[in-house]
C-alpha cells in the first residue's frame, strides 16, 4: 500500500510537493527529499502523458508517491497515468456527488469502477498482475478538489461518497469562484475554507489544502487546523526563491 494511503487511514498528516514544470530531473529531486508524495499537474501545464512516464521513472526506489493532478475527471487520462505507475489521482472541480462517484469509478477496477485492466508499467509488464489488480481498488489514492462555492454548498454530500481518501481545497479557484480572486485571506474566503475542513472532519475525509507560499510557518499553521492532506509549495517557487535568495548577495 502507499505510505500516502497508510499515512491518511492512520491519521496522519501527509506532505506532497508539487510540480508544474513536470520535469523528471525535478521530479527526482523533491522525491529524494522526504516528501510523501510528489504531485504532477496535469491541469494547468503542458505537461504530457510521455513527461509523465519519465516523472514515474524517476521517482522509482525512492519511496515517495507519484500523483497526478488530471485536468477533468477524464476516465482515459486516469487509466494511463495509473498503468504508468501513479499511486493515486488528484480531480479536480468536484462540485456535486455525482462528480464525486465518478471521481472514484475512474480510479477503480471494476465491479467497484471503470477502469480497464492491462499488461501496463504498474503491473511490471504482467510479471506481477494479479496481486496487483488484487490490491488496487484497496491501495489507489482518490483525492477530490473542492474549489468552487457549489462544492461548499455540497460538501457534506460529496464527501459521503465511499473511496474518497482526501479533499483538497484549491485556494485560487475557491477564491475566484466568489468573485474575490487570489484574496487567500478575504474572511468569506477563509469561512469556506473553514466549512471544507468542518465537513471533512465530520465525514472521516482526509481535509486537505495547497499551502503555496514556500513558508513553513504556513504550513504549520494549517497542520495545527486540523488538514492533513498538504501539497507545499511549487517546483517553480521553489526555484525562484533560490533564485532570489542567491541574487540577495548583490545587495549585501
Amino acid at each position: 500500500m502507499p505510505a500516502t494511503k497508510n499515512k491518511l487511514r492512520a491519521g496522519q498528516p501527509v506532505f506532497g510537493a508539487w510540480t508544474l514544470t513536470g520535469h523528471a530531473a525535478i521530479v527526482e529531486i523533491m522525491a529524494g527529499e522526504g516528501f510523501d508524495f510528489v504531485c504532477v499537474d496535469m491541469e494547468h501545464t503542458p505537461t504530457s502523458r510521455s513527461d509523465f512516464y519519465h516523472a514515474a521513472l524517476a521517482t522509482k526506489g525512492t519511496g515517495c508517491d507519484l500523483l497526478a493532478r488530471l485536468p477533468s475527471c477524464d476516465a482515459d487520462l486516469a487509466k494511463q497515468v495509473l498503468d504508468l505507475g501513479a499511486a493515486g489521482i488528484i480531480v479536480p472541480s468536484v462540485n456535486t456527488p455525482e462528480e464525486a462517484a465518478k471521481a472514484v469509478a475512474i480510479a477503480k477496477f471494476p465491479p467497484d469502477g471503470v477502469r480497464g485492466a492491462s499488461l501496463c508499467r504498474a503491473t511490471g509488464f504482467g510479471s506481477h498482475f494479479a496481486e496487483y489488480f488484487s490490491a488496487h481498488n484497496r491501495d489507489v489514492v482518490v483525492v477530490v478538489m473542492l474549489e468552487h462555492v457549489d462544492a461548499v454548498r455540497n460538501a457534506k454530500a460529496i464527501l459521503a461518497t465511499p473511496g474518497i481518501d482526501a479533499a483538497l481545497i484549491g485556494p485560487y479557484d475557491l477564491s475566484a469562484s466568489m468573485g474575490l480572486a487570489g484574496q487567500l485571506d478575504h474572511p468569506d474566503v477563509l469561512a469556506a475554507q473553514a466549512s471544507i475542513l468542518e465537513a471533512c472532519l465530520e465525514s472521516g475525509v482526509a481535509p486537505g489544502l495547497h499551502v503555496v507560499p514556500v513558508d513553513p510557518a504556513e504550513v504549520r499553521r494549517r497542520l495545527d487546523q486540523g488538514f492533513r492532506f498538504l501539497p507545499c509549495g511549487l517546483d517553480t517557487l521553489f526555484i525562484r526563491e533560490g533564485c532570489r535568495r542567491m541574487l540577495g548577495a548583490r545587495n549585501a
